[in-house]
């Protein structure tokens, strides 16, 4: 005969027996190597051990699927160890639901983005950024052409040449830069940011109100980003 009361005691302990709690999940090594670096501040100790225990794959599994911690602490060790391969990892973190997690990957996918290339690659491209940095833009264009000339495919370089052209006030050349930079690099939300200037300085606002929106897109917490397409909504709406 079955039983018509609901089955309450197949889970109830019997007369005598103790209460039995589930295991609790050991707290991660990688959650430990990161607390210890916010006590000590100490970003080589951090490095050292993160790489001694895991591999990039795993970090990026981690960033994706480990809790607030693990993903603050994975983000921050793929900006320091990793290269551009990993930075569709941090591109996708930079919407992440933790404010902590938003902001070290904004800081390290920068980084990312110039480990492109072999080592003669990215000691060009690092030339190519110096110059740009000194305001030397003719030269930034002709180094960043020569590297792109040899490897196309580092969407770094047509970025860096776009700063370069867009200083020259070549901006529609900036512009094709900048859009063949996302072509590579589709989390590029500097190159977004650059196109939309461009189109601006074209005096085509509804280009630049996509290129500020896509660029808000990838990195949500571009405050100015927000700021310029409120203003340029706002006077779109009142032509």
């Amino acid at each position: 005969m079955v039983s018509d009361f609901p089955d309450v005691f197949a889970s109830r302990p019997r007369h005598g027996a103790a209460s039995v709690s589930p295991p609790r999940s050991p707290r991660p090594a990688l959650d430990k190597i990161y607390h210890r670096y916010l006590d000590d501040e100490n970003s080589a100790a951090f490095v050292r051990a993160v790489s001694q225990r895991y591999l990039l794959c795993t970090l990026a599994r981690l960033a994706e699927y480990g809790n607030h911690v693990s993903r603050r602490a994975s983000i921050m060790a793929l900006g320091y160890l990793g290269d551009n391969r990993q930075s569709h990892v941090l591109g996708k973190a930079l919407r992440d639901d933790d404010r902590g997690v938003r902001m070290l990957a904004e800081n390290g996918i920068r980084n990312l983005w110039r480990r492109d290339g072999n080592s003669r690659q990215q000691q060009l491209l690092a030339y190519v950024c110096r110059l740009n940095n000194n305001d030397l833009y003719t030269d930034a264009v002709d180094a960043a052409s020569a590297l792109i000339d040899e490897a196309a495919w580092i969407a770094e370089a047509w970025n860096q040449r776009a700063i370069a052209l867009f200083a020259l006030e070549d901006f529609e050349a900036s512009a094709n830069d900048c859009h063949q930079c996302l072509e590579l690099n589709p989390y590029h939300f500097g190159a977004a940011i650059g196109m939309a200037h461009c189109y601006l300085e074209m005096d085509d606002p509804f280009a630049a109100l996509e290129c500020f929106r896509r660029s808000l897109k990838l990195n949500p917490d571009l405050e100015d980003v927000r700021l310029q397409i409120d203003y340029l909504q706002k006077t779109l709406e009142g032509k």
